[in-house]
């Protein structure tokens, strides 16, 4: 094994150890995003080599670049950022290779015979004439093709490699040879947006870099075409539009791609040609869908009409019975219109229950579960969120998952989200009870309404003057906008709430009414400040010292601090910093690891910031408590260790 310093100027930059060497054995393989731990034959003795190197096979020869790194754990460690593999030049190191089992059809004997025949032409004649390997006994003409086949595929993947290392990391390469095999150079050369469109993790701008890097034109009919679809995406994911205007579209692509509007205007016909946009004339313009959106957005509406045909059969006089029952076992009288919501459960397959803060949503929930539950009616309730689906389990004393646990969620072998639960294999329950619905988007509220059963009741709860989900789509408040599904919008705040002085200004600013701002007891206050650097003063001292001071230490875990820049003195990022600074200094007890200009920090309260559904996760505050897959947008946690 070589040993020496090593520098490249792509795809990774910097000085780095190179590791060349046979992997001996393969201790852990991700297959959905290639991290590997390996073995690797370092001469006296194995060396532990880590990092993203997609579809390794023990037996093999790779040179690896890299730096070595200490593990709490497993202790001294190759850490790659970059490898290749590498065809054993020597018939000593040809024979280890073909002896592993690597190439399907060669056990050790088989390979002992083709090196005795073949010598340093053995991989050569596997590669580019496979007919002469039935000179070696026991090869027979289909063995000799399937030998044959079985090596290029493990050596297409080395071209693949090379032909995109400037542009990719090696586990985007590996999926591309995954996808597309050992033709992927010819396919790509041909059409590099195709990458955008059929491998997830690379989207328009990285095909755009590669194209420019190949000498596609600016004009290419394909960049204009996956230049469209970007921006469609694009206002998808950033504005929540789930389609754009023919001629907002058409200007905006011309001037990213730096095309004509004619040029983009041709670009957009042939989408629709290619149904790969949908274009739907508006009562003052044409509407622009990518197809996946307006297919969302139509099965949505059309499971919704069908399901909103069903009639109960509840008459008003069995419905009161049935709701004078439930305020017996609850200890509760409701007020009219909060018997109003109960009676639409009852009533109506799809009901709408809509309220700021304060005004007994989770209340409604609690008597439609005891509701149901007399009726023996089976139900499931859920949020968008893991932190909402705990909220309603909390507060309901139900348990509650998220709509993605609901409905199953897991991963195709294209490494692409799916769900189980669908119009295949639906849910078993006869009610559906979604709280904070004002989080979904079209997306996962097609794919809810897909896995519901005919017949089932769906009850979807939330505020509609909360903002709109971070995906594309305005589902409750176009729900609530249709006027087709009975709405019940809960306006009495109750007593608990109206001591909240938060509650009734956010009621106050709802109903277009200035705050009230001198309040001096309570939960609201307004502190006035000159700057936006002694507000920021004032945040570190009231988290730091006053509220702590007052609530006690337990409080500060509690405190989530909300400004509206991420810029400047007042800004999140400045923020962040002086809010670290303040409640979790650096220690020598606590371990940090820093992320371009970010240090994070064992105590570090986190928030994710979008959805991730890559991540296993398992519950450690109850080790019998069921884990899952997926982490998204708002879940809030501390740092509780680093794995080096």
């Amino acid at each position: 094994m070589k040993r020496k310093d090593f520098e490249l100027s792509s795809p990774v930059q910097g000085d780095y150890l190179t590791l060349e060497g046979q992997v001996e054995e393969i201790v852990f393989q991700n297959t959905d995003n290639g991290y590997t731990v390996c073995m690797v034959d370092g001469g006296d003795e194995p060396i532990t080599v880590v990092g993203i190197l997609p579809m390794l096979a023990e037996g093999e020869y790779i040179r690896a670049l890299g730096n070595w790194v200490k593990h709490p754990t497993y202790g001294k460690q190759f850490k790659c950022v970059y490898f290749e593999k590498q065809l054993p030049a020597d018939t000593n190191s040809m024979l280890k290779y073909l002896a592993a089992g690597t190439i399907r059809g060669v056990g050790e004997k088989t390979a002992a015979r083709l090196v005795a025949h073949f010598g340093v032409d053995t991989f050569d004649v596997i590669e580019n004439d496979p007919d002469m390997l039935t000179e070696v006994k026991g090869i027979s003409p289909k063995k000799a093709r399937q030998i044959s086949q079985s090596f290029r595929e493990q050596f297409g993947m080395r071209d693949v490699m090379l032909f995109f290392q400037p542009y990719f990391s090696p586990a985007l390469s590996g999926r591309i040879y995954k996808k597309f095999g050992a033709a992927a150079v010819d396919i790509v050369q041909k059409n590099p947006y195709i990458l955008s469109d059929e491998v997830h993790g690379i989207g328009f701008e990285k095909a755009d870099r590669l194209a420019n890097g190949i000498g596609i034109a600016s004009d290419d009919p394909h960049r204009i075409q996956a230049g469209i679809l970007y921006v469609l995406r694009f206002n998808a994911d950033t504005n929540g539009h789930v389609y754009l205007p023919l001629q907002k579209l058409t200007d905006a692509s011309a001037a990213l791609l730096k095309v004509t509007p004619e040029q983009a205007a041709e670009g957009i016909q042939c989408l629709a040609r290619d149904m790969k946009v949908v274009l739907v004339s508006m009562s003052d313009h044409t509407a622009v869908y990518a197809s996946s959106f307006f297919y969302a957005e139509r099965t949505a509406a059309a499971k919704l009409v069908t399901l909103s045909r069903i009639r109960l059969s509840y008459e008003d006089m069995q419905a009161d019975t049935l709701l004078r029952q439930v305020e017996t076992q609850r200890g509760l009288t409701y007020v009219e219109e909060q018997k109003q919501a109960i009676f639409s459960t009852l009533q109506h397959a799809v009901t709408i229950l809509t309220g700021g803060p304060g005004t007994g949503k989770t209340t409604i929930i609690r008597a439609a579960v005891s509701l149901f539950a007399n009726l023996g009616l089976s139900y499931a309730l859920a949020a968008p969120t893991g932190r909402a689906a705990k909220r309603m389990s909390e507060s309901t004393g139900e348990e509650a998952k998220t709509i993605h646990r609901l409905l199953e969620m897991n991963y195709s072998e294209q490494e692409e989200m799916q769900f189980v639960r669908n119009e295949h294999y639906l849910l078993t329950q006869d009610v559906i009870i979604i709280d904070e619905a004002s989080m979904m988007d079209i997306f996962l509220f097609s794919s809810l309404l897909k896995a519901i059963k005919p017949g089932a009741r769906v009850m979807l709860i939330g505020d509609s003057d909360q903002l709109p989900s971070v995906g594309a789509g305005n589902v409750l408040s176009d729900l609530i906008a249709s006027k087709v599904f009975p709405v019940i919008c809960l306006k009495k705040i109750f007593r608990q709430s109206r001591e909240s002085q938060i509650v009734l200004n956010a009621h106050r600013i709802n109903e277009g009414q200035y705050p009230n701002l001198n309040q001096k007891i309570g939960d609201f206050f307004f502190l006035s400040r000159e700057s936006p650097a002694q507000a920021a003063e004032t945040v570190i001292s009231l988290c730091k010292d006053r509220l702590p001071a007052r609530y006690g230490e337990d409080i500060v875990s509690q405190i989530q601090v909300i400004t509206p820049t991420r810029k400047g003195d007042a800004g999140t990022k400045q923020l962040n910093l002086l809010l670290q600074a303040a409640l979790n200094p650096p220690s020598k007890h606590k371990g940090e690891r820093k992320n371009k200009d970010i240090i994070f920090r064992v105590g570090d309260k986190v928030m994710q910031i979008r959805n991730n559904y890559d991540i296993v996760w398992t519950n450690t505050n109850d080790e019998h408590a069921p884990g899952g897959i997926g982490v998204f947008n708002g879940d809030i946690g501390t740092i509780l260790n680093m794995d080096f």
